[in-house]
């Protein structure tokens, strides 16, 4: 009598072998095709008479750009320039994304507002800027927009101050001091342990069933104390009007940079709305029901039951709009903003080296999606974490 525990099973009937042998034919077809494309790759160069590599970047950039956050003069190498295009788009995506984060959440939650003129502005704002190119946006923005202000001389100047030209758009701004980034350590380690802190009541609340009165008493403080830093000790340069039109002191905007990131923020936020509005449909009726029936105001209802149930749906879409808006951002060249993509492509046309610099414009994005996906994960399993 055969014993069919012992009987081993052929290898060609057996699952677990085909399962490993097709992925690992699979990575030597990749590797195969990636060897045949690179040594497609050298044998053009080489009839070209040029040789595959990056010594290129050490060489003199000789072109020079409008604005850059850190020193750079064309007499610096390509690796400075494509730096500085990096650190401009950086700037972009971070504050376009800090921005349309707000502007979309605001409009998704006006989508269920009592107020029938906001709800339905809130609709065509999300309607027509969801179904009009970003590029014509863009453009609207630059030229019909910014590009209309006054001459410097005749500067509009509104409450802050803030002054507006087309010499760009000066605000306040903290000083670039030791202390000042000291303190915004401490803001940001105050965040931190805010976080935990309300991550700590609720756990008191719903398994020992405690107030929490004590840490609403500390996040209330220390909230407080956040206000004063961010008025008192942040050392504030309100901007100047000079005698020749100009301004000195706190920050100015260029037309490019306030274009491109006023058009972002609002179409993705457009795009965040709709994110944010699918959300909170998914959150069951019932849930509103019982918070009302708790006697709960709309504003509460929303802001204590809802749309923290709703987080959970809408975060893993928002890494997708996340990434459109640093994908998006490439448009800058189309208005004149120096990002990467608009370096990279002066760049590659004195250089000739339209293959490197595109491989380290890939490697670039991939590196910025891979980090945004990374921070969006994080950021989902804190929330799964928090509702149990």
């Amino acid at each position: 009598m055969i014993d069919d525990k012992n009987q081993k099973i052929p290898l060609w009937r057996d699952d677990r072998f085909w399962r490993i042998a097709l992925q690992v034919l699979a990575i030597v077809i990749f590797v195969a095709v990636v060897a045949i494309m690179i040594s497609n790759l050298s044998r053009n160069l080489a009839q070209q008479g040029t040789k595959f590599g990056f010594s290129f970047l050490d060489n003199e950039a000789g072109f020079s750009i409008s604005e850059s956050l850190i020193p750079y003069k064309p007499k610096d190498p390509y690796t400075q320039v494509l730096l500085a295009g990096l650190v401009n788009s950086l700037r972009v995506m971070i504050l376009g994304i800090f921005f349309t984060t707000i502007v979309g959440i605001l409009a998704g939650i006006a989508s269920f507002s009592d107020n029938w003129l906001l709800r339905n502005l809130n609709r065509v704002y999300v309607e027509v800027v969801r179904n009009t190119p970003l590029l014509l946006q863009l453009f609207f923005w630059y030229f019909a927009v910014f590009f209309s202000l006054p001459r410097p001389q005749e500067k509009l100047e509104l409450p802050g101050p803030i002054f507006m030209s087309k010499r760009g758009i000066a605000i306040p701004w903290p000083e670039n001091t030791l202390n000042v980034w000291l303190w915004l350590i401490v803001l940001v380690l105050g965040a931190i342990a805010a976080i935990f802190i309300w991550q700590w009541r609720n756990k008191l609340i719903t398994e020992k069933a405690a107030s929490g009165q004590p840490q609403i008493i500390a996040l209330i403080s220390m909230g407080i104390i956040a206000v004063f830093i961010i008025i008192f000790a942040l050392g504030w340069q309100a901007p100047i009007a000079t005698e020749t039109g100009g301004t000195e002191g706190g920050l100015n905007l260029t037309l490019e940079l306030s274009a491109l990131l006023v058009g972002l923020v609002f179409y993705t936020g457009a795009f965040i709305a709709e994110i944010v509005r699918s959300g909170i449909q998914a959150v069951p009726k019932g849930q509103w029901e019982a918070a009302k029936s708790l006697g709960l105001k709309s504003g509460l209802v929303m802001r204590l039951v809802i749309f923290p149930q709703a987080l959970r749906v809408m975060i893993p879409p928002l890494n997708s709009q996340y990434m459109n808006l640093a994908k998006n951002s490439s448009l800058a060249i189309a208005i004149g903003y120096p990002d990467l993509y608009a370096v990279a492509n002066t760049t590659y046309n004195q250089s000739g080296r339209p293959i490197e610099v595109f491989i380290i414009l890939m490697v670039v994005y991939l590196s910025i999606n891979l980090t945004i996906s990374l921070c969006m994960n994080l950021l989902n399993k804190s929330v799964q974490l928090t509702e149990r």
